[in-house]
């Protein structure tokens, strides 16, 4: 007679199954926590101050080739003329011509962003911002770089207590980011260590899972 075969209960493997699920959610917790996948970013603007626009006469001095921004398809067709006509003023170093860029109500962030790129790249001579245009003006100079030889010092006139205070602040925001930077190095450089050990921590489960239900 052939035997009844016995159906077997179904086996959790309860410390495996929680390793799986919990160190995955602790690890992007952590690297949440530490802003391991924030891009830093930053824009250096220059806008006038008070009525100085005005004062040196900024909307008259050039013949401006103006290209207006309004949302429109055509964008990006505009910031490649403007980009070879800023090119073409910088080389001839043109004193009479110049560039406004009037920027709408419709137009898109990411075209202002482009155009400070362009001003950049191109290494654009003189330019100026107000309200919302952006005035460039070409000139017949080549600026030259002066090395500062000034030794600056600065000098803090706080009372010893205030010093030591501000002393304290500046060493624990410098530890701060050392160790924010640590982290941020250590996961860049060891991503793929902490990936095979995360896999071979699974395999293991999966092993341990099935040769623990064989025994039953």
């Amino acid at each position: 007679m052939i035997e009844k075969r016995e159906k077997r209960k179904k086996i959790f493997y309860v410390p495996g199954m929680i390793s799986l699920v919990l160190i995955p959610v602790f690890c992007f917790y952590h690297f949440y926590k530490v802003d391991a996948f924030k891009v830093y970013g930053w824009i250096n603007l220059n806008v006038p101050v008070g009525n100085e626009f005005e004062e040196y006469k900024v909307a008259t001095l050039r013949k401006y080739k103006v290209f207006n921004f309004d949302g429109s398809y055509l964008e990006k067709k505009k910031l490649k003329e403007m980009k070879l006509y800023l090119r073409k003023l910088r080389i001839e170093k043109d004193t009479v011509n110049g560039i406004k860029m009037h920027f709408g109500s419709k137009s898109y962030y990411q075209t202002f962003i482009t155009t400070l790129d362009i001003l950049i790249e191109e290494d654009a001579p003189t330019w100026a911002m107000n309200d919302n245009d952006i005035y460039i003006l070409g000139s017949s100079n080549t600026p030259k770089k002066v090395k500062d030889t000034i030794h600056y010092q600065r000098m803090n006139c706080n009372t010893s207590a205030l010093m030591a205070e501000q002393r304290h602040w500046e060493l624990k925001n410098k530890r701060e980011e050392e160790e924010k930077a640590f982290q941020l190095s250590f996961f860049q450089n060891k991503w793929k260590i902490l990936s095979l050990g995360y896999l071979g921590l699974v395999f293991l489960n999966i092993f341990t899972l099935v040769k623990f239900n064989k025994s039953r």
